[in-house]
């Protein structure tokens, strides 16, 4: 498999990134948090993938953006870990929830730690 984040797999459509947010649900592993919500998506497709870092914690839009960088890197690194286990298709909204600034090490191990928590959850679902 591939690790690559293209186009394809960003989440970007208004309609999509509202019914995320109005019937989601959510997993968190400090200082990450997950938000997941089931979704038929175009033919082949089976994941849309967004990030986000809050203006209230770091104002400068460089630090938004590094942290942003960083959250798609590890993303694209461990999306394997979701893909092997999703039965259907998901959109996700990845956050980071902190105004610590954590090393690249520490936001990856961070991000295994959610998605296998979020595998979890789904193994826990009916």
């Amino acid at each position: 498999m591939k690790n690559t984040y293209p186009k394809h797999e960003k989440l970007k459509s208004k309609t999509s990134i509202d019914f995320l947010f109005s019937e989601g649900k959510s997993v968190s592993k400090y200082p990450l948090r997950l938000v997941y919500a089931p979704m038929s998506l175009e033919k082949g497709e089976r994941i849309k993938m967004g990030v986000s870092v809050s203006k209230k914690y770091f104002k400068k839009a460089v630090d938004r953006n590094y942290f942003k960088r960083v959250l798609r890197e590890t993303y694209r690194l461990n999306k394997h870990l979701l893909l092997d286990k999703m039965g259907e298709p998901y959109v996700f909204m990845f956050f980071y929830q902190t105004k610590d600034r954590l090393s690249y090490q520490e936001i990856n191990e961070k991000t295994i730690q959610l998605f296998e928590k979020f595998i979890q959850s789904l193994e826990h679902t009916p």
